[in-house]
């Protein structure tokens, strides 16, 4: 009792000793020499009690803002303090009240320097929150019941530099904001290039040991478009639409978005048309349409930008995109790249109404690049949705060297389209396959019917793009069987049958695509065969395993059995292969921080009883 009350004296008189203007908005802040002797003192109280003894000095009013999601639970990925404020041995949050006021006092433990005051902040502050689409993990699926699987290829990588922004803030990412396939398709893979340009891209299959399950296989299908050079790429009509309202007045966001359009810029020529949109309370003009050659022109118009203003995306978007019809180039690439954190505040009668522009806009041919940057408010589910109805891709830009892989190293794939609306459709043989489950893709599953259904909208394959999809089979028999035997159901086909000729075939696998500019669908098929079946998976499929294994971790892991970040990081290392940019090695980087914030994580819990 005597240490609370001393505690919660502290409080009081920290917090009466604030100057805090009553008609002022902003974050209320406190004399610096009177927070330094409220921590010296909270550092004396500390040594004098355990961590278990530390309390909640009282719990907030019932009104207290509380961040949900969109399904009414409280929204626990909101961060309660800016992330540059958050540390990986934070343990506990008190609260403290005095009248007109309310402030957080941050708790750390004696790991640290011990406790702290940190992060004060008024009530009616919001919390502020990122937005991501609700994905339940695929599931497993009887072969006997359900023996085709079909999905729209995914060629974005926005999930993966995303988490890393996360893991370097040190936290770990919202389940929801992991999406595995966009975590293996960051990563380049040595598959076979197409002989020609007559089929845009070659398929690929692998079968090997389940790394974190021997009792399984893992399938690997592959596909690796064709590359075209730079100078080789037809004339492009690009319209950079940029949002310079408020909420992008930070160093991550504005700054980091000229950084990495200058990088775009710098690919042009003069066969090239640029010009720029930006949208804030209004829209307008910045740039018409310039030659790719006046560089000077270009990148002092995007230097002159400065935020400020609320944000009318809507009304910027249809601007932009009547900019790109009106310098339309037949036979060329014609794009909006779309620079934002997402956050449409302004101007917007609905989401159905932007989507069904985009839409309208893809089949007259100009297509929409999404890239996000910033946190806080980031919405990421918007700039993937927006991307994917605008046959384009998106990217997460965390970091300038984020952006010269995006727009620079991989520019033909971003900006080239070589196939599009690409399905896949995999058909597994009963005889020899019981189970499967599709790793990843839970946002891109089709019905089985929209396979050859050509007016169902899919994926788009960009020059140079590679796709990897990675499936988790059972084989009859075996002891990977996770469902239980049903009572009823007689046993699997053995292909003893009149359908003999199949006896071999694990599966068989169609790939549907378009060509740019037409509308009829071709199609590509081949069966998946028991012979392919490897002792042990080359480089590649291993370590798309350890990528894969590592997003499945991030999202709870409920089919890794026991398969450990240790166990992801040697699998990793010992497949790492050829690295020229690092991305790999950073990898294993990222999986060792992951576990270390995931341990402090597991600490925090068990303090606070949790």
């Amino acid at each position: 009792m005597k240490f609370q009350s001393l505690l919660i004296t502290l409080c009081i008189t920290t917090l009466t000793a604030c100057a805090v203007d009553k008609n002022e908005d902003t974050q209320v802040t406190v004399d610096n020499e009177t927070r330094l002797k409220a921590e010296e003192r909270v550092r004396e109280l500390a040594g004098q009690r355990t961590e278990a003894e530390y309390a909640i000095i009282s719990t907030p009013e019932p009104n207290e803002h509380i961040v949900r999601d969109d399904r009414g639970k409280p929204d626990h990925t909101a961060p309660q303090s800016s992330p540059a404020a958050l540390q990986e041995h934070d343990m506990a949050v008190a609260i403290a009240q005095v009248p007109g006021d309310k402030m957080m006092v941050a708790k750390r433990s004696q790991a640290t320097t011990g406790m702290v005051l940190n992060q004060l902040r008024r009530a009616n502050e919001p919390l502020y929150r990122e937005n991501y689409q609700h994905l339940e993990t695929q599931n497993i699926f009887r072969v006997a019941d359900e023996p085709v699987s079909t999905f729209s290829i995914d060629v974005d990588t926005g999930a993966y530099s995303n988490m890393r922004r996360w893991l370097n803030q040190g936290q770990l990412p919202p389940e929801d904001a992991v999406r595995v396939e966009e975590f293996i398709n960051y990563f380049n893979y040595d598959y076979p290039y197409p002989e020609n340009q007559q089929v845009p891209f070659q398929v690929s299959t692998e079968i090997a040991p389940t790394p974190w399950n021997n009792d399984t296989r893992l399938l690997r299908i592959g596909i690796q478009g064709y590359t075209v050079p730079r100078e080789q790429l037809p004339a492009s009509n690009l319209v950079f639409l940029m949002d310079v309202s408020g909420s992008m007045n930070s160093a991550d966001k504005l700054p980091l978005l000229k950084q990495a359009l200058t990088m775009l810029v710098g690919q042009l020529d003069s066969r090239d048309s640029i010009s720029m949109v930006v949208y804030a309370g209004a829209s307008g003009v910045v740039l018409p349409p310039t030659p790719g050659n006046r560089k000077a022109d270009i990148l002092n118009a995007l230097q002159q930008l400065q935020a400020g203003g609320s944000t009318n995306g809507a009304a910027g978007i249809r601007l932009a995109y009547q900019l790109a019809q009106q310098n339309f180039i037949d036979n060329g690439v014609n794009r909006v790249i779309l620079a934002t954190d997402g956050d449409f505040n302004v101007g917007l009668a609905s989401t159905e109404e932007l989507i069904d522009l985009i839409q309208r806009k893809r089949k007259a041919g100009i297509a929409l690049t999404t890239l996000g940057f910033g946190t806080g408010n980031y919405n990421d589910h918007l700039l993937e949705q927006l991307a994917d109805e605008g046959n384009g891709n998106y990217a997460y830009i965390d970091r300038l060297n984020e952006a010269k892989k995006v727009l620079a190293e991989e520019l033909s794939a971003t900006l080239l389209t070589i196939a599009k609306d690409v399905k896949i459709q995999i058909e597994f043989n009963p005889a020899l396959v019981s189970e499967y489950r599709l790793i990843g893709y839970e946002n891109r599953m089709l019905n089985e019917e929209d396979f050859a259904n050509d007016k169902v909208d899919a994926g788009e394959i960009g020059a140079g793009h590679r796709v990897t999809a990675l499936y988790e089979i059972s084989l009859t028999g075996s002891k990977g069987q996770r469902l239980p035997t049903r009572r009823y159901q007689h046993g699997p086909p053995t292909g003893e049958s009149e359908n003999t000729e199949f006896n071999n075939e694990l599966a068989h696998l169609r790939i549907r695509y378009k060509l740019p500019g037409e509308s009829v669908s071709k199609l590509i098929q081949a069966p998946v065969m028991d012979s392919g079946i490897n002792a042990r998976g080359g480089d590649s499929f291993n370590f798309a395993a350890a990528v894969a294994a590592f997003g499945q971790k991030l999202r709870g892991g409920i089919y890794l059995e026991d398969f450990s970040y240790d166990d992801i990081e040697n699998l990793a290392r010992q497949s790492r292969g050829n690295d020229p940019h690092g991305y790999r090695s950073e990898f294993m980087q990222l999986v060792g921080l992951a576990e270390t914030l995931d341990q402090t994580a597991n600490i925090a819990q068990n303090v606070n009883g949790e």
